[in-house]
């Protein structure tokens, strides 16, 4: 039995790295995918590509590190489908610039996707999910801990975005909502696969 048939899923930064890995794999097991980013080019070809092999995806053309633009995700994507089982926050931006050397718009921007924008989707979506009772929220924190010195401003957005998940959870927790933070495409896989 296919325990991720027809589950929707919804992955922000759907169109490349992890993200896109994820959304080919989870629609080849049967997921409805709606896939967010805020490349058209890369969105289109990964929903594309899920629909010529049979799968079933939406693009969602949305910046997530804008309120209103998290919002209209969910709404469009509640209107589609009529629920979200899973979110994965994948969307990030990963400049590679020394914190000394950055100016303050790129380590806004970094702040703004990286962390505010999974903060404004695992809120939208966490309302929906602890009204339905059910529904699992993953993090995807790949960098946490680590030391590159030209990824400052990543990695402290990752590790804003680790401790995040574990406010999050305490939240949601009580109210059957799962949220997990992990930093591979194996560990995301796992904790959808299991949600």
């Amino acid at each position: 039995m296919n325990e991720l048939k027809d589950k929707v899923i919804l992955i922000t930064g759907a169109g490349k790295g992890i993200g896109r890995k994820l959304a080919e794999e989870l629609a080849a097991k049967g997921a409805i995918v709606a896939a967010n980013d805020i490349s058209p080019i890369n969105l289109d070809e990964v929903v594309n590509g899920i629909r010529v092999k049979g799968g079933r995806a939406k693009a969602y053309l949305e910046d997530v590190a804008k309120k209103v633009g998290a919002q209209m995700i969910v709404k469009s994507v509640e209107d589609e489908f009529g629920k979200i089982d899973i979110l994965v926050n994948h969307a990030a931006v990963e400049p590679h610039t020394p914190l000394l050397n950055m100016d303050e718009w790129d380590w806004h921007r970094v702040l703004d996707v990286n962390l505010t924008g999974a903060f404004l989707m695992s809120q939208t979506v966490g309302r929906v999910m602890r009204e339905k009772g059910s529904g699992v929220i993953v993090n995807l924190v790949a960098g946490a801990g680590e030391k590159e010195k030209e990824a400052g401003a990543f990695l402290v957005s990752k590790t804003g975005l680790d401790e995040l998940s574990h406010q999050l959870a305490r939240e949601l927790n009580p109210h059957g909502v799962k949220v997990v933070s992990v930093s591979t495409f194996e560990e995301a896989l796992k904790a959808v696969e299991e949600a």
